[in-house]
């Protein structure tokens, strides 16, 4: 039928609706984000109402409605939410991924297939429960930016781009600065806070995992810094990484 179209996703929120209903908001394969009604989900007697919660990896049909669309079948690809909510730094570093997603995909309908495969990608690894989610979630958080554009220059000047490492880094001015280029308000994090960064944003798990925790600290602090500097807008989810970001050594000019 031509009203009707499936896809996969990863459910990124959810809120009520009326007295039985929710509407989600999903991040999809070829739709990008789709805001959809799930009707009668509330109800203990819902046959899909468990597969629609945050995180869920989930294939959906869709009914093309006249202002929101409507869920009419669910089947689970990935089970992620189970091992997510039961483990509480897991858990909300999943929020912060989906929280992120939803402001990144901000036009409803328009595909972003890279963005679909890094969220699906980061909750995979959290799940897992093999890597720390600390910097699975900064890896996400940097390979975002990337997507974005927003990616922190890390081993060259992001003024002049002369080749590094250098010792300032600066959030406002896009990320390492040469001592030509550096601006007041830096800061001068360690060659291994650098490293750390780099490893994360390429993938090179073994360099990232071998770091030290007041390097993967400080990191933290500079990359949650530089996603709300361009987000123009504090992530909800973020306030014990915010505090842990307050720790970190590196000192201000």
């Amino acid at each position: 039928m031509v009203n009707l179209y499936r896809d996969t996703g990863v459910v990124l929120r959810t809120h009520k609706l009326g007295e039985a209903d929710r509407i989600v908001t999903l991040l999809t394969r070829r739709h990008g984000k789709v805001r959809a009604v799930a009707k009668g989900v509330r109800r203990t007697s819902s046959r899909f109402g468990a597969r629609l919660e945050p995180f869920g990896h989930v294939d959906v049909q869709f009914y093309t409605g006249r202002t929101l669309d409507v869920i009419t079948q669910v089947e689970t690809v990935d089970a992620f939410a189970l091992p997510l909510v039961a483990d509480y730094q897991r858990y909300t570093a999943a929020s912060a991924i989906a929280e992120t997603a939803d402001r990144l995909s901000a036009e409803e309908g328009e595909p972003v297939l890279k963005l679909y495969m890094l969220v699906v990608g980061a909750l995979r690894a959290l799940a897992g429960g093999e890597r720390d989610s600390s910097l699975i979630l900064d890896a996400f958080f940097l390979r975002a930016m990337a997507y974005a554009g927003w990616a922190p220059a890390i081993t060259e000047c992001a003024r002049c781009g002369l080749p590094g490492p250098h010792k300032a880094f600066s959030v406002s001015a896009g990320g390492s600065m040469c001592p030509d280029c550096r601006v007041p308000g830096c800061v001068h994090p360690s060659p291994e806070v650098l490293t750390l960064l780099a490893a994360l944003l390429h993938g090179e798990w073994p360099v990232a995992e071998a770091s030290q925790p007041v390097p993967r600290r400080d990191a933290s602090g500079l990359v949650a810094a530089h996603l709300q500097w361009h987000l123009e807008r504090q992530l909800r989810s973020l306030p014990l990484v915010e505090r842990r970001a307050r720790e970190t050594s590196t000192q201000a000019q």
